[in-house]
């Protein structure tokens, strides 16, 4: 389970990227274009969170079955002194929780919004910001922190 767990969480992750980078751009063009908020933009907008939300399931569920994490948490006065073990049993979920916060506080507070352009602005910034964090907290090949394939 835990190996169809880390294969699903990988995978989706590039779906997360995709979205968010689609709602950012839609966002920033419908901003500077001076657009109407289409059911489009809206259902772009609930779709791109609502993915985050199944790879934060996904990954919640990963967090709790990982051999690494059990190890981080049993060991924690040793274990908090090597990268890979502090990245995965703190920094990365600290910082995905995060992350996803601030998507969905962005959803929420865009759908909320009186004017289009208002409604634009808050998705560009908020989404921004999480896929800012986002990318910061992705073990990539190339990260100092922790680093794992594209594929898994």
């Amino acid at each position: 389970m835990y190996q169809t767990l880390t294969f699903l969480h990988s995978i989706f992750r590039w779906l997360v990227l995709i979205s968010l980078i689609y709602a950012i751009f839609r966002a920033y063009k419908g901003y500077r274009s001076n657009s109407k908020f289409s059911k489009t933009d809206d259902s772009v907008r609930h779709w791109t969170a609502t993915i985050a939300h199944i790879q934060l399931v996904l990954g919640i569920i990963l967090y709790s079955k990982s051999p690494i994490v059990s190890y981080f948490w049993k060991n924690f006065k040793v274990a908090k002194d090597t990268g890979d073990l502090l990245f995965f049993g703190l920094i990365h979920i600290s910082l995905m929780l995060i992350s996803i916060v601030m998507i969905t506080i962005g959803s929420a507070l865009a759908k909320r919004k009186e004017t289009d352009k208002d409604k634009f602005r808050t998705i560009f910034l908020w989404f921004g910001v999480g896929l800012l964090i986002i990318l910061i907290a992705i073990p990539w090949p190339f990260s100092p922190l922790a680093n794992r394939p594209y594929f898994r």
